[in-house]
């Protein structure tokens, strides 16, 4: 009687004294409710688009080539295998924590036997005697009345799930990484060939020129001016061939395999147009990217960390069972329990341990708090992402459109000035100084074109698209 009133004001005492629980509560995303002015004035261009986390990158990357490449990537990329692995290591800590709701069950077996000599045994020969025994046991099996075991269970899954947002935010990252080394190759590609084409054609004008000289129609100025020309498309030659060397390097390094030739990108204007899409508003958008997500288990994670701090101020009670069976006994099952059950239920109440768990339930609170901090710097640093990206798209195009009215009207200074020089009008000075501005606003254009399509895979990156859909999902 004196144990029981112990332990009911010993349970008292600590309900009275434990912390109180607390349930989640999802922060309030401390972005604004839209986006910019010029980041919605960009994202007005993909009204009626899907959302890029509705869609997968082979619905976005349309071109083949660019799709077996990223395909390349997936399967061989160090770094997302690295993800994958990581999954797979924190489902089966998951699994491992879910079995502790569970008894350990044991089980032994032992043979004794002996001989008896003849005149020690009651009958007239010898014998053997053997003893068997046969026990089964479950060992300390804790009895989860206050939700600690489940909190930590719920703690491992809350890990799990947020790894496999981390290896989804890897993939997303990876895809987009492909993409922008795939583009940049492809415009050192095309930079060359407008190398190449400036090369032929100024060496034919330089052949023309001297030719002029020597019946002494142009100077050697001309020809020096001329020469200059061909020479600045020589030094670019080889510019951009040690550029698509270090590119196809790069390349080769984020797909974790050679690429093979047949599906390298042979100029930008040759990679297929991406997919539309929709920006959305940052409520939608942002809690649905999988670093956002991820940083969301995390936190339920904590949350479910502190229960089981709050859950160690209460008792602990366990179960020690156990069953032994001799030959005697496998005779007659229905006698084991009487004979060697044995059952040890064990209540250990942690009152001298109080300021060891009280400290471990403030680690707790203080790795919560740190966990929404980093949940609200994930929303806001992707705020930012997708902010950047939608600003620029607008611009993007507005620049390519202008940088192609400053080529279109070099092109026609560049024919002016040439049949004004072999009118005798200008010297070639002019010729030469139109040429340069040309080759300048052509290489511009190439670049201009780069950077808008990387600004649309950055948007489609930031926006949260590139996971594949799982087929097998419902």
């Amino acid at each position: 009687m004196n144990r029981i009133l112990i332990l009911t004001v010993g349970l008292a005492l600590f309900l009275c004294g434990c912390p109180k629980r607390q349930a989640y509560e999802q922060p309030v995303p401390p972005v604004p409710a839209a986006w910019p002015e010029p980041a919605a004035g960009a994202a007005a261009t993909g009204s009626g688009a899907p959302a890029a986390a509705e869609i997968g990158w082979r619905e976005f990357f349309t071109d083949p080539k660019l799709q077996s490449v990223i395909g390349r990537a997936l399967e061989h990329n160090r770094d997302l295998r690295i993800a994958a692995l990581n999954v797979d290591k924190v489902q089966a800590l998951y699994r491992i924590q879910r079995a502790a709701q569970y008894p350990t069950v044991s089980a032994a077996a032992a043979i004794d036997a002996y001989r008896v000599p003849k005149n020690l045994s009651g009958a007239d020969e010898s014998e053997t005697v053997a003893q068997y025994t046969l026990s089964l046991g479950a060992t300390a099996w804790e009895i989860d009345f206050f939700g600690r075991i489940r909190s930590l269970k719920e703690q491992a899954l809350e890990q799990y799930l947020a790894t496999e947002q981390a290896r989804s935010a890897t993939q997303i990252s990876l895809v987009a990484a492909v993409a922008a080394s795939y583009l940049t190759l492809a415009a050192d590609q095309e930079n060359l060939r407008l190398a190449r084409a400036t090369l032929d054609a100024q060496q034919k004008a330089y052949e023309l020129i001297r030719s002029s000289r020597d019946f002494g129609i142009a100077s050697d100025l001309d020809v020096h001016e001329a020469q200059s020309l061909v020479e600045a498309a020589r030094v670019d030659i080889a510019r951009y061939n040690g550029l698509i060397a270090l590119d196809r390097n790069a390349l080769d390094l984020v797909v974790g395999a050679p690429v093979p030739p047949d599906e390298l990108p042979t100029e930008l204007d040759a990679v297929a147009d991406f997919r539309e899409v929709a920006a959305g508003l940052p409520s939608d958008v942002l809690l649905r990217r999988p670093d956002i997500q991820a940083a969301e288990h995390q936190l339920r994670g904590a949350y479910a960390n502190i229960k089981a701090a709050r859950a160690a101020f209460f008792p602990r009670i366990t179960l020690t069972a156990g069953v032994g069976l001799t030959s005697s006994d496998l005779a007659d099952l229905f006698k084991f329990g009487s004979r060697s059950w044995n059952f040890v239920p064990q209540a250990v109440l942690p009152i001298f341990d109080w300021g060891t768990r009280q400290a471990s339930y403030q680690v707790s609170q203080a790795d919560r708090d740190i966990a929404v901090a980093t949940y609200e710097s994930a929303i806001q640093s992707a705020f930012r992402e997708v902010s950047d990206a939608l600003s620029l798209r607008a611009t993007l195009v507005e620049q390519q459109a202008a940088q192609e009215a400053l080529v279109h009207t070099l092109e026609a200074t560049c024919r002016l000035a040439e049949a004004r020089y072999k009118a005798g009008i200008d010297g070639y000075l002019n010729v030469l100084v139109a040429q340069r501005a040309l080759y300048n606003a052509q290489q511009g254009l190439v670049n201009v074109r780069l950077a808008r399509r990387a600004n649309l895979v950055e948007t489609f990156k930031a926006l949260g698209g590139g996971v594949e859909p799982d087929p097998s999902a419902p």
